[in-house]
């Protein structure tokens, strides 16, 4: 009797390490690789409660780091990554890191026709398309406007009245709001190396003579916000949520698309090449642009969806920022980045180089 409980045990111990077996083998992870608060908590969680089967494992990247992670293993590691949408042509082109999306297994009569379109465009290649849009935001100026009331161009950062008391980053986005506002197109130029050289050179030089008006260079949204929130800066060039974080806090405080107009990015959705989970990297996809989920998703990042209707979806603080800032004749001279040709960055980071040695920054 010992001996037939024992074994009797025994064969229910093995079946039920066969049925953990099986429900492992069942059980996937989607491994995201992603902008700093594009997955927040409440978001996975109600997520995995929807797809028990899914664990959803994040690793918070940027643009150039996503490329590099994916560049070092061929396209693996990863199920869905989300570089902006002008980073994606060149890298896969250079690298071939991604694979072509299925657009059959998104819902893409959600999304805003002209950002699908746009990021439709920017992204095929031998007529694959390769990404979609998520989240969109644009990069701008800011100012106390009881301190700078007419403060509305890049150029204004270098006004002699607010000597000391402008801001900026020296990454890429200065330099091409300023060749913007020294009446070039960098876009444009993006095809004529030379031309973008001698550009590139005369932003240079205004930046570097600009240095005195600049009371400090920001790294972060975090040292920015202290800056525009003390008075010891009235202006700067910041991102747009930075800016909407800090009307919430003191509504003299705006974000202000510039003359020329706000540079627009858009993020994406974009598979690499060896991901293992594609079928749930597609179920991420859908779930985060239902209502719901975006302004949850849109209170974490501050950008807003890529759906009809984004900007109202926003959540009630924000959607007030927003509306403070733009106008409709602002939303529709948005400058969306354009595809990145190789070697821009490189000419791109030496200009920059030259600036911070020149200024301290």
């Amino acid at each position: 009797m010992f001996r037939k409980s024992v074994l009797k045990l025994t064969t229910c111990l093995a079946g039920t390490v066969m049925l953990m077996g099986v429900s492992s083998a069942q059980a996937e992870t989607l491994r995201l690789l992603t902008w700093g608060s594009y997955a927040p908590d409440n978001v996975i969680k109600l997520f995995e409660e929807k797809y028990p089967d899914i664990t959803v494992e994040v690793t918070f990247s940027n643009n150039e780091e996503m490329i590099a992670k994916l560049r070092a293993t061929g396209g693996a590691g990863y199920d869905l990554a989300q570089p902006s949408h002008d980073r994606i042509f060149a890298a896969q082109l250079e690298y071939n890191i991604y694979k072509p999306i299925d657009l059959s297994k998104i819902d893409t009569s959600v999304m805003q026709a002209n950002l699908l379109d746009g990021v439709k465009a920017n992204t095929t290649i031998d007529g694959e398309v390769y990404s979609v849009p998520h989240q969109w935001g644009t990069s701008g100026l800011m100012a106390d406007k009881t301190k700078a009331p007419d403060f509305n161009s890049w150029d204004d950062l270098c006004d002699p009245q607010y000597a000391g008391r402008t801001s900026m980053r020296l990454k890429r986005t200065i330099l091409l709001g300023t060749a913007f506002s020294l009446g070039h197109d960098p876009f444009a130029a993006y095809e004529d190396l030379d031309k973008y050289q001698q550009i590139l050179d005369e932003v240079t030089e205004k930046l570097i003579t600009c240095k005195d008006n600049v009371k400090a260079y920001w790294q972060g949204g975090d040292d920015l916000s202290a800056l525009m929130l003390s008075g010891e800066v009235v202006a700067s060039e910041t991102w747009d949520s930075t800016a909407y974080k800090l009307f919430d806090q003191n509504p003299n405080i705006v974000f202000v698309p510039p003359e020329t107009g706000a540079l627009a990015w858009i993020d994406t959705f974009t598979i690499p090449r060896k991901g293992e989970a594609d079928e749930a990297a597609y179920k991420w996809i859908n779930f985060v642009m239902q209502p719901e989920i975006v302004t949850m998703m849109s209170a974490s990042t501050g950008a807003i969806a890529a759906v009809d209707g984004g900007i109202d979806l926003l959540p009630d603080d924000k959607k007030s920022a927003v509306s403070a800032a733009f106008d409709d004749n602002a939303l529709a001279n948005l400058k969306f980045f354009a595809n990145i040709p190789p070697g821009i960055e490189d000419m791109e980071g030496k200009a920059l180089e030259r600036i911070k040695a020149a200024t301290g920054g």
